[in-house]
């Protein structure tokens, strides 16, 4: 692959687990794939109107505040639309660095290309980091209410269809925790699962019979479930749809058990707001997971303004 060299700050949230490089490489595969028509695909308007000779100087601006995330999708759309049309290779200079709040005008980075790759990789490096950019600004907005808490903020798997590891990148970068990844790492006994096995006790024993190291997390409507999947060997309850009364009575008893029975990890779920969240904090858990941060976050408004031809 052509490669673009990278000035300036490296674009990765600073202490927090970076993107996965490989899965990046295949994510903006796929995009350019999408834009262009298939490998390598083609851009009638710039192949017909602009010399692959020319060269271009471009800015990418923030034009609403926000925070930034994503940013590691410029190099890599430039280097891959350089290979797959056989172009010399674009270089990029960051200015900030994923997890950064900017300002609309702030400068984010300096990419110089041919004007064809820059045109070609435009959309597709847009698209992923105004999209990463607009989770990890709803997250930050939790993650400033919850400062000083205890209390963190989660992150779900209403996520967008093959962008997964972005989203929650995304989180990690405005100051959010990941929650499972996929049905394959953690537990989640839901209410269907419990309609299935028969009780909470029986779906918990069913799973450590079947996968005995695996964490498991129960969600619980009422103070009697969650007093079930403690008894049952719990040590991660999701309080669902309860009001913050309701809430703090069940972390009441359960925190008063765990001289007993060791630590219970707690999280509110369901109709966690902006505006809730301080309250919930109160009652004592220690997350609130708010599906909202992925599936209903606008984008960030980012723009490529040229500066020289």
């Amino acid at each position: 692959m052509a490669n673009t060299p990278v000035q300036g700050l490296d674009p990765m949230a600073p202490g927090v687990t970076p993107l996965d490089r490989e899965w990046l490489r295949r994510a903006v595969r796929s995009t350019l794939d999408e834009d262009l028509g298939g490998y390598p695909g083609r851009d009638v308007t710039s192949f017909a109107t602009i010399s692959p000779s020319d060269n271009v100087t471009a800015h990418l601006m923030a034009r609403q505040e926000g925070v930034v995330a994503g940013l590691a999708v410029l190099p890599e759309a430039l280097a891959q639309v350089a290979e797959r049309f056989d172009m010399p290779a674009a270089s990029v200079s960051f200015d900030v660095a994923d997890g950064t709040r900017v300002r609309a005008g702030d400068r984010l980075a300096v990419l110089t290309a041919p004007v064809q790759v820059l045109l070609i990789a435009e959309r597709s490096l847009l698209n992923l980091a105004s999209r990463a950019s607009g989770v990890a600004t709803a997250t930050r907005r939790f993650a400033d209410v919850l400062e000083g808490t205890g209390a963190m903020v989660l992150d779900t798997r209403k996520t967008t269809p093959m962008l997964r590891e972005l989203d929650k990148y995304a989180v990690r970068a405005g100051g959010g925790t990941n929650k499972r990844m996929g049905l394959y790492d953690v537990a989640m006994v839901k209410d269907n699962h419990v309609v299935a096995a028969g009780s909470i006790s029986a779906a918990v024993a069913a799973v450590q019979e079947m996968f005995p190291n695996v964490l498991i997390q129960v969600e619980a409507d009422t103070f009697e479930q969650a007093i079930e999947a403690v008894d049952a060997g719990a040590r991660f309850l999701l309080l669902d749809n309860m009001s913050n009364e309701h809430m703090a009575r069940v972390v009441q008893a359960v925190r008063a058990r765990e001289s007993e029975i060791g630590r219970v990890e707690l999280e509110a779920t369901g109709t966690v707001t902006l505006d809730r969240a301080a309250g919930i904090a109160a009652t004592g858990v220690d997350y609130m997971s708010v599906g909202a941060l992925t599936h209903s976050a606008p984008i960030l408004d980012l723009a490529l303004d040229l500066v020289t031809r």
